[in-house]
């Protein structure tokens, strides 16, 4: 049984890749034309004043809820808290993706439970299948997604909608299901057609179940934001996403508890809207006020869509730049700077953190315009090869970068072949997939003293934390470093030798861009082809960020006080 493994791997490969060069089209116009819908919904919600819009959510839940205080209260205190923040921007980025995920998941979900609820058959087929959709983590869903539509929010939503469609589809077939028999044979014997049946009786008897489960969906496509932000979805979850790879706590506490807040309004407003009201109507809409309403109602959806267009086409018209960049240190610097200087020429600059892999392909795709995160020969070596015909390589922006195995000053070796049983014969690493791991495990690999000895892959984060906790109590700790790094200003450090050479020679980082962007973008090419500065410049950025600078206020204060190197890029 051992001796052949079923190449289930590889079959998923081959069907993702024939699905993505058959539908290339299909997917693209999606992809388009949901990320400029999606755009310009978010571009209105901002447009509208922050304080005007809790006023107005706040009236909301006071009359939703029967009047009472609490939900408002909470509504008005909870969004304020997240404005006060600078997250209202954000904040709305997590709506727009939730709002569609969950219509799409409703639109979806509710006829197939209406199929699940008629057919035996129909059920025992759809269940398996939201079984292993519901079953299957998260994560998995934004490979398909990344290959079908790129980054951005339109894979966000698919993404979203896999995990969340599922308890619409359980909720509606559960609800008809739960219908009477009494009813339904009392409906048949009046003469009531299939569709009379069920438009008039079963979904109106089965409303509160089905909004049981439009509830648990829309919070289940809230539970994916941060999922999401590593395919470059904006909004609340980029911030948690950032803070956990940063180990920034503060950070990330606030963008967590804004998205509770954020969950805790749309729970409460989805379960209100499912309550029944304790006082009646006191008057009955007329047929011409129902019409009136849903023409209203289909004015503004269309007036929605429309100035998404406008919204969409005028941004399109402005001079616009996209960098990507991978949330390490040293990339979360350089990008913010580059991003700074491209701002003050007059670009509309968009930095979107992503994951390394992702990084590359989007550039090779043309889904983002730039990068400066490139480590070559070594950390990116393998991405290089597969993508180096499809980006343009514009050069060194840092020489002199390094990878090795980094331990405190105070211990007692001097080279990889003297670890013996140091820190529990184990290297802290970062990423999986990254660079530097990959060198720590060939290096593991080719020293004898290290066979027993193993790699344990975290975050950035998590590593330079583990660190300063190990120095705080001179205990013994081995890491993946690499200079440039703020960790190397900040402490007392020191490269292990590596007489076997596995962890790389000296390493620059390049800038990429995407083919064609010089015609496209001329003046920003320049500038991104000129752009170059030193480890000492990046680790006086990195080491501001980590003490609790913004990085685009840490980018501006080195802008500023460094304006004759900035005015050569220009040129």
């Amino acid at each position: 049984m051992n001796n052949y493994q079923l190449p289930v791997a590889n079959w998923v490969e081959t069907i993702t890749e024939w699905m993505t060069n058959t539908f290339s089209g299909v997917f693209s116009f999606f992809q388009t034309t949901g990320q400029s819908l999606m755009d310009g919904i978010t571009s209105l919600l901002v447009a509208i004043p922050p304080v005007l819009f809790i006023i107005i959510l706040t009236a909301i839940a006071f009359f939703i809820s029967n009047k009472k205080i609490g939900l408002s209260l909470f509504t008005l205190i909870g969004l304020l808290f997240i404005y006060n923040q600078n997250l209202w921007t954000d904040l709305m980025s997590t709506v727009t993706l939730v709002l569609l995920s969950s219509v799409v998941s409703i639109v979806i979900g509710v006829p197939l439970g209406i199929l699940m609820a008629k057919s035996n058959k129909a059920q025992s087929i759809i269940t398996p299948i939201l079984d292993f959709m519901q079953t299957m983590p998260g994560f998995v869903y934004l490979i398909p997604a990344v290959a079908f539509f790129g980054i951005g929010m339109v894979p966000g939503v698919f993404a979203s909608v896999i995990f969340a469609l599922p308890p619409t589809v359980r909720f509606t077939n559960l609800g008809i299901r739960q219908v009477p028999k009494e009813l339904v044979e009392a409906s048949d014997s009046f003469g009531s057609t299939g569709w009379q049946k069920l438009f008039k009786l079963e979904l109106p008897l089965a409303k509160n179940t089905i909004m049981a489960g439009v509830n648990q969906t829309t919070m289940l496509a809230l539970s994916m934001v941060v999922i999401a932000s590593m395919i470059g979805a904006p909004g609340l979850g980029r911030g948690v996403l950032s803070a956990l790879q940063r180990a920034q706590v503060g950070n990330g506490f606030v963008n967590g508890v804004a998205l509770v807040i954020l969950a805790i309004i749309i729970d409460r407003f989805t379960q209100n809207l499912n309550k029944k009201k304790t006082a009646p109507a006191k008057s009955k809409l007329t047929k011409n006020q129902k019409i009136g309403g849903s023409v209203l109602a289909v004015i503004a959806i269309i007036a929605l869509i429309g100035g998404s267009t406008l919204f969409s086409s005028a941004k399109n018209e402005e001079k616009n730049i996209s960098l990507a960049y991978v949330e390490w240190d040293t990339e979360v610097a350089s990008t913010h700077v580059i991003g700074e200087v491209l701002k003050d020429v007059g670009y509309n600059v968009s930095l979107t953190p992503l994951d390394n892999a992702i990084m590359w392909e989007s550039i090779s795709k043309g889904e983002t315009d730039a990068m400066v995160a490139a480590w070559l020969p070594g950390t990116h070596g393998e991405q290089y090869k597969q993508y180096k015909d499809k980006v343009d390589d514009l050069g060194e922006n840092l020489k002199g970068a390094k990878l090795g195995i980094v331990v405190p000053q105070y211990m007692d070796v001097n080279s990889i072949e003297d670890l013996t049983n140091q820190a529990g014969k184990k290297i802290t690493g970062i990423e999986p997939g990254a660079g530097v791991v990959a060198a720590a495990e060939k290096t593991q690999k080719a020293y004898n003293n290290l066979s027993d000895w193993s790699v344990e892959t975290s975050s950035s984060g998590a590593m330079t934390v583990a660190l300063g906790q190990a120095i705080k109590n001179k205990q013994e700790i081995v890491i993946t470093g690499w200079s440039p790094h703020w960790m190397f200003a900040k402490y007392d450090l020191k490269y292990l030798e590596d007489p076997k050479g596995t962890m790389g020679s000296e390493e620059a980082i390049h800038t990429m861009a995407k083919k064609g962007l010089e015609k496209e973008n001329p003046e920003a090419y320049t500038i991104l082809k000129n752009f170059h500065w030193t480890k000492e410049d990046m680790e006086s950025v990195m080491l501001e960020i980590n003490n609790g600078t913004d990085p685009t206020q840490a980018a501006r204060d080195w802008i500023d006080s460094h304006s004759k190197e900035v005015a050569e890029w220009k040129k």
